[in-house]
């Protein structure tokens, strides 16, 4: 059953720079921001799925995957340096949504989303504090704290020297944004400043999450989403 006052926003612009147009690439015969919309629609929870873009090709495909495309985003908020925020707040505002609806913006990449993550963590947006954001997140593989540099003749250095002999097991886990959702009320994204200064962690497990930035990680998802046939 759709939640009436749940909305999904995907900022899907044209002008990727590592991967060229990725959103619009197809993965395993897909285009990226297709599946991602099907992954919307199979959580159940949307009365609507909006696609920000600047492109029209990026359009033609969320509205041939029966998402709706009812604004053109704008050329000053469709460059390299603008948030999310500034995007979901300018979605809200042509949406003309009320301030107690429900917002995820999912991010167009998140191919190997797993469907019941985007309704638990609905669940939670609404048991809480309605002042909070529910974020997508998951665990690093590995101590953050023994994190190495290399300079440019390849030489190794711990970053932070004084956990070299703390046992592994010792050291505190540590998070980080699993890139694929975060969801608010529509008037938090209008008002909030900063994400991470009010946000409630949703778990993703590590292999679900595939960033997807560059070639390696393409191929990376495009693999998991051969072995979860998604």
């Amino acid at each position: 059953m759709t939640d009436a006052g749940a909305v999904a926003i995907l900022p899907a612009r044209g002008g990727s720079k590592r991967i060229p147009h990725k959103n619009a690439r197809p993965m395993e015969g897909i285009p990226v921001l297709e599946r991602t919309i099907d992954l919307c629609k199979a959580s159940g929870v949307f009365s609507d799925v909006i696609v920000s873009t600047d492109d029209p090709e990026l359009a033609r495909i969320a509205e041939a995957a029966q998402a709706r495309v009812p604004f053109t985003r704008p050329d000053s908020l469709s460059d390299d340096h603008t948030g999310v925020l500034a995007v979901i707040r300018h979605a809200i505002q042509e949406l003309a949504l009320s301030p107690a609806t429900a917002v995820a913006c999912v991010y167009p990449t998140a191919v190997t989303m797993d469907p019941e993550d985007l309704a638990s963590a609905l669940k939670t947006l609404r048991a809480g504090d309605a002042e909070e954001f529910v974020v997508s997140v998951t665990t690093y593989p590995y101590p953050i704290q023994r994190a190495l540099s290399r300079d440019a003749e390849g030489r190794m250095r711990l970053v932070d020297p004084g956990t070299a002999f703390t046992r592994t097991q010792d050291l505190p886990e540590r998070w980080h944004d699993a890139g694929q959702f975060i969801w608010a009320t529509a008037g938090l994204w209008l008002e909030g400043d900063d994400v991470w200064a009010r946000a409630l962690g949703h778990a993703v497990p590590r292999w679900r999450v595939a960033d997807v930035d560059t070639e390696e990680d393409w191929e990376q998802a495009e693999r998991l989403v051969r072995a979860i046939k998604l």
